[in-house]
């Protein structure tokens, strides 16, 4: 696709992006044609490929940057303040209730499952999704250090990584059973040794 779209033009690439992120959250990457993806978002052939000319595997490098965007957008804006553990608390609740209601549906799962390891553009992008995570996690962390609140020596970065990782395997076991219980216990474990690394310092 070439030139600047208008603004219809670009509330119809995201209707089809939009609408393809929806299919491929139910079917799969293996198993959505472009055929599907037109006859859920209401596109002909060469609409689609005005929008995106390499056809299936640039729709699914926007998919996955719109799957992306969600997952961060869905925390906010408790993800970009968590400067007491009041606001870890707010953010803990925010995280286990999206996951909660979203169930296989979320996007993470999709990302994690499916469009991220379609093509090296789609892994590239959850690479820079986990990266993003990871930095606002320590950045609240750090906004805990300048409160005092944790000792100014922990390794901030080490920290971010466990959280971000338990949080991953919660949402794995919940898509896979159901159930959130793994994924509050990996939340409220993770702020517990936090709070514990506080009190210790004291």
């Amino acid at each position: 696709m070439r030139g600047e779209l208008t603004a219809k033009g670009r509330a119809t690439r995201r209707r089809i992006v939009e609408g393809a992120a929806a299919v491929l959250r139910e079917r799969g990457v293996a198993s959505t044609t472009l055929d599907d993806i037109m006859a859920r978002t209401a596109t002909s052939k060469s609409q689609l490929f005005h929008y995106f000319p390499a056809g299936k595997d640039e729709l699914l490098v926007e998919v996955a940057r719109f799957e992306a965007d969600q997952v961060l957008e869905d925390q906010q804006p408790q993800l970009g303040r968590l400067d007491s553990w009041e606001a870890w608390r707010e953010w803990r609740d925010v995280v286990i209730e999206r996951y909660e209601t979203q169930g296989d549906q979320c996007p993470l799962g999709s990302l994690f499952l499916q469009i991220g390891r379609s093509t090296p553009g789609t892994r590239a992008i959850v690479v820079e999704l986990l990266r993003q995570w990871q930095e606002s996690l320590a950045a609240g962390i750090r906004s805990l250090q300048g409160a005092g609140a944790l000792p100014a020596d922990l390794d901030v970065e080490t920290r971010a990584a466990a959280l971000l990782t338990a949080i991953q395997g919660g949402v794995s076991i919940l898509l896979s059973t159901g159930r959130s219980t793994h994924l509050r216990a990996a939340l409220d474990q993770g702020i517990a040794d936090l709070r514990r690394a506080g009190a210790a310092a004291r």
